[in-house]
């Protein structure tokens, strides 16, 4: 039923040292998946750059994770198993065909990968992405290092057509880096997708058919409810000890660390959850301990099974664990003693000088943040290299939301302050994140008829997450040339006139001090692209063009 894991005797296997995000794409590759999509985002972006190095699979950087999404579902309806990655804010942005897809269910096999960022390693907020599984009734796998990765990408594909559902793939920052030892195998031999055909009562979610799909989805939930205490993928690890673990990903190392002689209940699919085996566990030790990085995703479902457990008592909401922060808790409460199996890790007693994070030296866009100061303008910012705009030196960032919002946030701003508004207030957004979700709100403005001034920094390339190409660079994930948006005719598209907008070398500060005082004091819709190639991504096309 399941794919071949770790343990097959008859596949030939190979081993190699992958992270999970290679081993993710390893998965993905061996289960014949003919589409990988994605938008960069870390810890999830080297997935699609590991899948891309495999010549049978098509992958694109699609311009933001909803269309992503809508392709993955198109290239599913046709047939082709697919991959499609994103981190855990990315998943918000896709939330619209996520709900409705799995009301449709699949053709070919459908995996979405969240990977979550626990403690916020780079990311806006700390969601727990566990929570969409439950919310969208979609489930969701989890793996507890580089070898269940790939394991369960295979079996995520298998069990996606097996239910007729696309399958979450749920990653933590943690699992996404590390590194370890992989058995692999060969690709499957796929085939060629069967095409699409039409089926319009499952295909076209209006209300009608959406209503009859609904109890489809909750007949499917049911069923694999019930299958999930059969799944290999959750486990009961004996042990000896009246203390016993449920958990799962990353905190299970963490538990199996600081617990070596525990029971454990290891859930490898953590939505729906197997009841029955869940309570065979509770049933075979005195307490029940469930450690999980977050939200009380486990412990509130398993109590509402009527079962006592413990868990956010001991371990925080906030960051992550460790076998440390596993441990010492529950020597705090009394339940174990300090000296029982040995001492918990402590950190070595060395003092690490801070480094916080800087715009680079010689990055072309200094210049602007550094005028933005010196104006005194109010600065509504956006996600990217740019957010570091907001820490000294410059400190001149205002406000940060999510990708996009800098084009919108400004225009909350002007239509709140009224008379009052002033034209010192600035919307600076980096070309990747302008083609993600920039554009629409640039739209917004001309059709409102704001006054917003728009400054967009181009790089030539999504810096952030390790020099991915986007719609203005004029270059595909493969390497191969393509078709870059033009700033001139889209400004022209919303009525821009040319005297407000205006294009200028980032490495020219007589000329971008012009353009912004200038275009700062006209009144209607303002949008001033500053262009300077990213210093790294200079100094790596040098390097291999040597």
């Amino acid at each position: 039923m399941l794919a071949h894991g770790s343990g097959c005797t008859i596949c030939v296997m190979k081993r190699q040292l992958l992270s999970g995000n290679e081993a993710i794409a390893r998965g993905a590759w061996e289960a014949g998946v003919h589409v990988g999509t994605g938008y960069p985002g870390t810890p999830s972006t080297e997935i699609l750059e590991a899948l891309k190095d495999y010549p049978e699979v098509y992958t694109e950087w699609s311009v933001n994770e909803k269309v992503a999404l809508e392709v993955g579902i198109g290239a599913s309806l046709a047939g082709g198993r697919t991959l499609v990655t994103m981190k855990h804010v990315g998943v918000n942005v896709a939330a619209d065909p996520l709900f409705t897809i799995s009301y449709i269910g699949v053709k070919g096999g459908l995996v979405i990968v969240s990977a979550d960022d626990p403690a916020m390693h780079s990311s806006q907020n700390e969601q727990d992405n566990r929570n969409y599984a439950h919310a969208a009734r979609m489930p969701m796998l989890e793996p507890a290092d580089s070898q269940e990765a790939r394991d369960f990408t295979r079996i995520a594909f298998e069990l996606s057509e097996k239910y007729d559902v696309p399958f979450l793939l749920r990653s933590t920052t943690r699992i996404s880096h590390a590194r370890s030892i992989v058995s692999v195998a060969e690709r499957a031999a796929p085939g060629r997708p069967a095409g699409f055909y039409r089926n319009i009562r499952k295909f076209v979610m209006i209300p009608a058919y959406a209503r009859l799909r609904h109890v489809a989805v909750e007949e499917r939930m049911e069923a694999i409810a019930r299958d999930a205490d059969e799944l290999s993928l959750n486990r009961i690890e004996e042990g000896s000890g009246g203390i016993g673990f449920v958990t799962s990903g990353v905190v299970y190392q963490y538990v199996r660390e600081a617990f070596p002689d525990a029971p454990i209940l290891k859930l490898g699919m953590v939505y729906p959850l197997p009841e029955n085996l869940i309570r065979t566990f509770a049933k075979s030790v005195e307490t029940v301990v469930v450690a999980e990085e977050l939200d009380s995703f486990f412990e509130s479902r398993i109590r509402a099974m009527g079962i006592p457990v413990r868990g956010k008592e001991f371990y925080p909401r906030l960051g992550e664990l460790s076998p440390g922060r596993v441990r010492a808790p529950l020597v705090r409460a009394g339940l174990i003693p300090a000296t029982d199996g040995g001492e918990a890790p402590t950190a070595p007693a060395i003092t690490v000088p801070p480094r916080p994070p800087a715009l680079c030296p010689g990055c072309p866009h200094r210049t602007v943040f550094g005028l933005l100061h010196e104006l005194g303008m109010k600065v509504t910012g956006d996600i990217g290299c740019y957010t570091l705009g907001a820490l000294p030196p410059f400190s001149a960032m205002d406000t940060c939301v999510d990708m996009g919002a800098s084009i919108g946030v400004a225009q909350g701003i002007e239509v709140a302050e009224g008379d009052a508004y002033k034209r010192d207030t600035v919307a600076v957004i980096g070309d990747s994140t302008f083609a993600h979700s920039g554009i629409t709100g640039l739209i917004n403005a001309a059709y409102n008829g704001r006054e917003s001034f728009v400054i967009v920094l181009d790089n030539g390339t999504t810096a952030m997450t390790g020099m991915q190409p986007n719609p203005f660079s004029g270059t595909r994930i493969s390497g191969e040339g393509a078709f870059a948006l033009d700033y001139g005719k889209l400004a022209e598209a919303v009525g821009i006139d040319r005297e407000r907008f205006r294009t200028v070398d980032a490495y020219s500060k007589e000329e971008v001090e012009r353009a912004v005082r200038e275009l700062a004091t006209l009144d209607k819709l303002k949008l001033l692209v500053v262009k300077g190639p990213c210093v790294i991504l200079r100094r790596k096309q040098k390097k291999e063009a040597s």
